[in-house]
């Protein structure tokens, strides 16, 4: 058995110690990018009261075993149930972030989602995860551009594509608003002294260059260069996405399709009616509905439809037992955000083997608690019972 307590940074052991130390390197306009959900950042309480209200229920007197984190899906076997959710402007948080990530992705065998605005472009990120990479859309307004990326898509070996559904309109982050947060960045005498403050962020910016959105190089009109980043996304990368949208993308995509963003039962009906091979519930990390439900009771709502599409989840996890916890209310996979970019944030080409690591060190630890020797066998032992309180 891996003893992965030995492969960890034992002072960044937790979520919490991570984005602390990842406040302490990176400006502050790319810190409150990441943490900031929508408006009031109620959904993102929201969120972490559901994973705070799971018990688990142990078992001591039994036989000793060990456990195993191995999970398939879609018919391929990664190391553990978890995988890396796409993040927009990654390299704006921390310079060469995807190509890190995506690295380490295919070193450990879990699943790297690269964002449509990420600051890497996907025949990059094929190249460094060997074509193990999954790519997440939005459905571009421009049918021809939509053409194009599922063209590229193609060329650089892509299998999974992930139709984000959930941005009928783009968030009001008011922490954005108050940065000045535009693509490229604003370079404004506020932001410029942010940067100097931290000089490690600042020395590996000049290696890499300001961060762009390099899938969508070719499609920006690079004359409009004070297009902001609320209007450059409504503008070009969100079309309206309604039944016939989806069910032409899945008619031009021949491989697995999953489809992001499902918070509803006739949501996840229809995706079923699509064809799609598997579905995330997702709220964005609470970054689109402040007063949206979180993602972990949804669980225990749609348990009578695992049997007909793959349910995985994200929004909210920020640990190896949040992990746990998903997998025994029946969640077949899990992806995180925010979590792998504290690590990255914190702890620079070291951050994601950490990151991995440290999850895979929590669940271990919960699994053998609890008595359970495979994923599966974590049901039954999970309780989530939601008490209110105040936000």
């Amino acid at each position: 058995m891996t003893n992965y307590n030995s492969l960890f940074n034992r002072h960044f052991a937790s979520s919490e110690r991570l984005k602390n130390r990842a406040k302490q390197r990176v400006p502050k306009f790319s810190y409150e990018y990441l943490i900031e959900g929508c408006m009031d950042d109620i959904g993102l309480c929201r969120n972490r009261q559901a994973f705070d209200s799971v018990k688990f229920t142990p078992q001591y007197i039994r036989p000793n075993s060990t456990p195993s984190l191995k999970c398939e899906l879609f018919g391929k076997l990664y190391s553990a149930p978890f995988g890396i959710a796409p993040i927009g402007l990654q390299g704006l948080m921390w310079p060469n972030a995807p190509v890190i990530l995506a690295r380490a992705s295919y070193e450990h065998k879990i699943p790297f989602i690269l964002s449509t605005v990420s600051s890497e472009s996907l025949e990059r990120i094929s190249e460094v995860s060997q074509g193990t990479a999954w790519y997440q859309l939005y459905n571009p307004t421009d049918p021809a551009i939509l053409s194009d990326l599922l063209s590229r898509l193609t060329s650089a070996q892509y299998q999974h594509l992930v139709i984000t559904i959930d941005v009928p309109t783009f968030g009001l982050r008011p922490r954005d608003f108050h940065n000045g947060l535009a693509m490229p960045p604003k370079l404004n005498v506020k932001n410029i002294w942010q940067a100097i403050l931290r000089p490690n962020w600042s020395l590996s910016t000049l290696r890499y260059g300001l961060p762009k959105f390099k899938n969508l190089e070719p499609y920006i009109d690079t004359d409009n260069k004070k297009l902001e980043l609320t209007e450059f996304m409504n503008t070009t990368t969100m079309g309206p996405l309604d039944f016939d949208s989806v069910k032409r993308i899945r008619d031009l995509w021949p491989h697995k399709l999953i489809i992001k963003g499902i918070m509803s039962e006739s949501d996840l009906q229809k995706a079923i009616k699509l064809g799609a091979d598997g579905v995330i519930l997702s709220n964005h990390g609470a970054r689109q509905l402040d007063l949206g439900e979180a993602t972990l009771p949804l669980l225990g709502k749609f348990s009578s439809y695992q049997d007909r599409i793959s349910l995985a989840i994200d929004s909210g996890i920020r640990s190896g037992v949040d992990i746990a916890s998903a997998c025994g209310l029946g969640a077949k996979f899990c992806f995180l955000g925010r979590f792998f970019m504290y690590s990255v944030c914190a702890l620079g080409n070291e951050g994601a083997n950490h990151a991995i690591y440290l999850l895979k060190a929590q669940m271990m630890q919960v699994m053998q608690q609890v008595g359970a020797n495979t994923l599966k066998d974590l049901c039954g032992k999970v309780e989530l019972s939601i008490t209110p309180r105040p936000l």
